[in-house]
C-alpha cells in the first residue's frame, strides 16, 4: 500500500497508513463505539423498514410525492446504517486493514452517498412543505408524482457521483496531494468540497423549514384573534400547530447530530487534531447514525396516515396471534368429537 502524504501529527505512523487512523486505543473505546453502532444501526433498519413496508403496503400513501420523498429517506437511512455499520465497526474495532485504497473509498463512497441521500431527502421533503404552504393552490400542479420521481432520480446521481469522486481519482494518492487527517486517502480539498455541499443542503434545509413555521406561526396567530370561527378553521390551526412542534423537532435533531461532526471536519482542515479531537470525531460520527434513527420517528411516525395503518398492522398482527393461539385447543376438541363419533 503507498503511503500517502498526510499530516505531521498522522506522519509518525510507520508501515500500514491505516493505522495511523485508528484512534481507539482502550478495549473500554471499541466496547462503546461497537454497543452504539449496534443499537442505533439495529433500531434505524427496523424501524425505516417498518416506515417503507407502511407506506407502500397503502395505495393512497404510496401515490403522494410526499411520501415517495420519506421512502427515500427510509431507503437511504436502511443503507447508511448497513455501510456505515459494517465498515465503521470492522475498521475502528476489529482493527480490519486488509484491504486495497479502493476498497476502502467504495465503501467511503456508500456511506457518504447513503448519508448525503438522507439529508437531500430531507431537502426534499422541506422543499414539498415549503411548496404545500407557501403555494397552496397550485401544489397538486408542482408536485406531480412523474416529478417526484425525477427529483428523487436527480438526487441520488448527484449525491453517489460527489460521493465516488475519490474512488475516480480526486485522492490524495492519485493527486500525491496533502490527505485528511480524519479518513484516509482522501484529499483536503475534497473534503472541503464535500462539506460546502452538506452545509449548502443543511442551509436549504434550514431556510425552508424556518420559513414553514413562520407560516405556520402567522396562521396560528390569526386563528386566535378569529377564535369565533369554528370547525375546519380551528382543525386547520390544531394541525398547524402540530407541524410547528413536528418542524422543531425536525430542525433541533439535525443540528444537534450534525453540526459536531461537521464542526471537526472544517476544523481538521485549518488546524491539527489531537489524537483526543480524533477519538471525539470517531464516537460523534455516530450521531449521524442516531439522526438516521430518529428521522422515522418524527417524520413518518408522526404523519397521521402511517400512525393508522401502522396501528392496523399492530390490530391485524394481534388477531392472528389470537386466532393461532386458539387454534390448537379448536383442532384438539375437533379431534376428541372425531374419537367419540
Amino acid at each position: 500500500m503507498n503511503i500517502c502524504k498526510i499530516h505531521e501529527n498522522t506522519s509518525k505512523c510507520s508501515g500500514n497508513t491505516m493505522e495511523c487512523f485508528m484512534v481507539l486505543s482502550t478495549q473500554g473505546q471499541k466496547i462503546s463505539i461497537a454497543t452504539l453502532c449496534g443499537l442505533f444501526g439495529s433500531l434505524c433498519i427496523l424501524e425505516n423498514s417498518l416506515v417503507l413496508y407502511l407506506i407502500f403496503s397503502s395505495p393512497r400513501t404510496r401515490s403522494k410525492p410526499s411520501y415517495l420523498f420519506i421512502s427515500s429517506l427510509a431507503l437511504a437511512d436502511i443503507l447508511a446504517s448497513i455501510i456505515f455499520v459494517s465498515s465503521f465497526v470492522n475498521f475502528h474495532v476489529f482493527s480490519e486493514t486488509d484491504y486495497s485504497k479502493e476498497m476502502f473509498l467504495l465503501q467511503l463512497g456508500g456511506v457518504n452517498t447513503s448519508f448525503s441521500a438522507s439529508l437531500s431527502s430531507l431537502l426534499l421533503t422541506a422543499l414539498d412543505r415549503y411548496v404545500s404552504i407557501n403555494r397552496p393552490s397550485e401544489y397538486k400542479l408542482l408536485m406531480t408524482r412523474k416529478r417526484s420521481w425525477i427529483a428523487l432520480g436527480a438526487l441520488w446521481v448527484t449525491c453517489a457521483t460527489i460521493a465516488f469522486l475519490p474512488l475516480l481519482g480526486w485522492n490524495c494518492c492519485t493527486l500525491d496531494s496533502t490527505c485528511s487527517e480524519l479518513f484516509p486517502f482522501v484529499d483536503d480539498n475534497y473534503l472541503s468540497s464535500w462539506i460546502c455541499f452538506v452545509m449548502v443542503l443543511l442551509g436549504f434545509i434550514i431556510y425552508a423549514y424556518t420559513h414553514v413555521l413562520w407560516r405556520a406561526h402567522q396562521h396560528v396567530a390569526y386563528m386566535e384573534k378569529h377564535q369565533a370561527q369554528a370547525g375546519k378553521q380551528n382543525t386547520r390551526m390544531r394541525m398547524d400547530v402540530m407541524l410547528a412542534k413536528t418542524l422543531v423537532m425536525v430542525l433541533t435533531v439535525l443540528v444537534l447530530c450534525w453540526s459536531p461532526v461537521l464542526s471537526l471536519m472544517i476544523y481538521s482542515i485549518f488546524a491539527r487534531l489531537s489524537n483526543h479531537l480524533r477519538k471525539v470525531f470517531a464516537f460523534c460520527s455516530t450521531l449521524c447514525l442516531l439522526n438516521s434513527m430518529v428521522n422515522p420517528i418524527i417524520y413518518a411516525l408522526r404523519s397521521k396516515e402511517l400512525y393508522s395503518s401502522l396501528r392496523m398492522v399492530l390490530s391485524r398482527f394481534r388477531r392472528q396471534l389470537k386466532a393461532s393461539e386458539e387454534s390448537p385447543e379448536a383442532e384438539s376438541t375437533h379431534k376428541s368429537s372425531m374419537v367419540e363419533t
